[in-house]
């Protein structure tokens, strides 16, 4: 089974650069997400072509036009779906979106940033907070968890291009860092360094000066699942080829 996460900063821009085309040939069973920027009755071309890929889609869109909204598109039926998490601000920002079959769940989720200034780098702390707990309440009841999606932190220095000039840079503060170590530590993996130990796979890059070609970038999009599930990882993989976005998608494979 293949599950692809990727913040596709806007689905319809996306949608101008084969985006499709090349979802159609990754052939994935299950796609997470994140930064639609869309209802879907502003794209019925877009959810038409959905339909013809075979896939089964859920929208959980932000309530301000234009902004953030995460999706999940699965080629299996899910048993249920849950839109939000019950938070009116985050369920109003469209940040998280879980779908559950019969061994398994999977959330799409966009954190929020806080690089445009200090108000929303606290609410980003207020969210970690929140989601801490939400997560802690679910697992009782849902132990085999994928929580897919644009976390906005990287964990560690070698999962961003220059460690000390950004030591300051929200997305790569002590306290961002130290929340992701206690989140993997109460017991999730990161699927990736799971496989991976390597420096310079990243899967966000800013616009500015190049960055993308000279990869400088940053790791910040993470398919994290819970312990239970560890004997089902197959392989991940970072898809830096696939440009319809500032990120790329990450690929998980399980049994």
């Amino acid at each position: 089974m293949k599950i692809i996460s990727y913040n596709v900063n806007g689905i319809r821009a996306a949608s101008t650069k084969n985006f499709f085309g090349w979802l159609q040939a990754t052939d994935a069973d299950m796609v997470c997400l994140q930064e639609v920027k869309a209802l879907p009755l502003q794209i019925p071309e877009i959810i038409a072509l959905i339909e013809q890929l075979g896939y089964h889609h859920y929208w959980f869109p932000a309530e301000k036009k234009g902004y953030s909204g995460v999706a999940i598109l699965s080629k299996i039926k899910p048993n249920h779906v849950e839109f939000g998490c019950g938070e009116e601000w985050i369920d109003k920002e469209g940040r998280i979106l879980r779908v559950d079959f019969n061994d398994f769940s999977l959330m799409s989720l966009y954190m929020p940033s806080g690089s445009s200034g200090d108000e929303r780098q606290v609410k980003k702390y207020e969210f970690m907070r929140f989601f801490d707990v939400y997560i802690g309440e679910l697992r009782k009841e849902i132990p085999n968890l994928i929580v897919s999606g644009d976390y906005n932190i990287c964990h560690t220095a070698i999962d961003i291009h220059n460690p000390k000039s950004n030591a300051n840079s929200s997305g790569f503060l002590p306290e961002e860092r130290e929340w992701m170590q206690l989140f993997l530590d109460n017991g999730f993996i990161d699927t990736f360094r799971h496989f991976n130990k390597d420096p310079h796979h990243y899967t966000w890059w800013s616009y500015r000066a190049g960055s993308r070609g000279k990869n400088l970038g940053w790791r910040i999009d993470y398919h994290l699942a819970t312990k239970p599930m560890e004997n089902r990882l197959k392989n991940v993989r970072i898809l830096p080829d696939a440009i319809h976005s500032d990120h790329c998608p990450v690929l998980l494979e399980i049994d």
